[in-house]
């Protein structure tokens, strides 16, 4: 087996342990004779598997009963059209945008103005280094829903602290569920693609408080009705199958090394020392304010642009994989989720500063 460091944003690592697990029973999942792709979700087998998968995910993050978990499909872009139909209600919705993400969801609720479903304001839009001080935002005041991404995944702006405002707080979750500790009660709806910190592409968390069920317009789909799928326990229609059975496989796994509070630890120790590098060196740089760099995503920028070619071609023959940043930042970007580990971030740095000796 030549499993190299993958710090890709997403589909994103994941575990070893899970992998390998999933190797083991694909072609005859618990003794039926078939993969646990081959067999109907409407089953008893597989309706045990979802429950548990779903049990294992309140226990990670504590969460109780008020709120539905739905495992739903369409990534976390269709959401940024879910929540405005399921949540607007004629009133109006506030968006902070702080980077790509955030600013395609306020983007695409906007398009629902249009339909008389109520109002999208923007509180205030981040620059894509730091978060606008909270002094300059343009709250409504008593929205349906105040909507913030917690940590972009593109720019690696992360907000720590749960804002304070009046209304329903709705966040994106991608790229730092299940990272560390939150509350939940502090939130109307969490969202979450499961392809960065999860399991594989195809899979989104939805976890929204109960009584927010009964407010869908009129103009929202079925498969985009949380009340709809809630009702169906996630099985309108056929769900992501496998994608489902492997996230509930790094529940398992997560709940075996100490829970979000262990991984946290970890996590924070694996950023700490990649900025720590960057940060004493001339020859990196990383343009986030200290008070926002992501424990997830960690872009940064060589000094001298033209030898950005010559890291990568390097850095994947040194076995790191998917080091190029995104397009909108541009330079380097290590996304260093829960499944990549800390030998593997130590394996980054000294590579690192092995690259700056040779051409710095």
């Amino acid at each position: 087996m030549n499993r190299l460091a993958n710090f890709c944003a997403g589909p994103a690592s994941m575990p070893t342990a899970v992998l390998q697990k999933a190797q083991d029973e694909i072609l005859n999942w618990r003794g039926t004779g078939a993969s646990v792709m081959e067999i109907s979700h409407r089953s008893a087998d597989y309706t045990e598997l979802a429950t548990k998968a779903e049990r294992d995910l309140r226990k990670l993050m504590n969460i109780s009963d008020d709120y539905a978990v739905l495992f739903l499909q369409g990534g976390a872009a269709l959401q940024f059209s879910a929540i405005p139909l399921n949540l607007l209600n004629g009133g109006v919705a506030d968006y902070l945008i702080t980077g790509t993400w955030s600013q395609k969801a306020y983007k695409e609720a906007k398009r629902y103005e249009t339909l008389g479903l109520g109002k999208i304001n923007l509180v205030a839009q981040g620059d894509g280094t730091d978060v606008p001080n909270v002094d300059t935002w343009q709250l409504s005041g008593k929205a349906s829903y105040f909507h913030y991404c917690p940590n972009e995944t593109i720019h690696g702006v992360q907000i720590f602290d749960t804002p304070k405002v009046d209304s329903a707080i709705v966040a994106d979750l991608s790229s730092c569920i299940l990272s560390e500790p939150i509350n939940v009660d502090d939130f109307a709806l969490i969202y979450a693609g499961a392809q960065k910190n999860i399991g594989p592409a195809g899979l989104t968390l939805v976890i929204v408080r109960k009584d927010l069920l009964e407010q869908a317009s009129a103009w929202c789909p079925s498969i985009m009705n949380y009340k709809s799928q809630f009702e169906n326990d996630s099985m309108l229609n056929t769900p992501s199958t496998y994608a489902w059975y492997l996230s509930g496989l790094v529940f398992e796994w997560l709940l075996e090394n100490g829970g979000v509070e262990a991984i946290a630890k970890l996590n924070h120790a694996k950023a700490d020392m990649l900025y720590r590098a960057i940060d004493e060196s001339d020859f990196y740089s990383n343009k986030v304010n200290p008070k926002h760099r992501s424990i997830m995503n960690v872009p940064f920028q060589l000094a001298d642009t033209n030898l950005d070619k010559l890291f990568l071609e390097e850095s994947k023959k040194a076995g790191l994989l998917n080091l190029k940043g995104h397009r909108v930042v541009g330079g380097m970007r290590a996304s260093i989720y829960n499944a990549v580990t800390l030998e593997q971030v130590q394996s980054l740095v000294v590579f690192m500063k092995e690259f700056e000796q040779r051409y710095g």
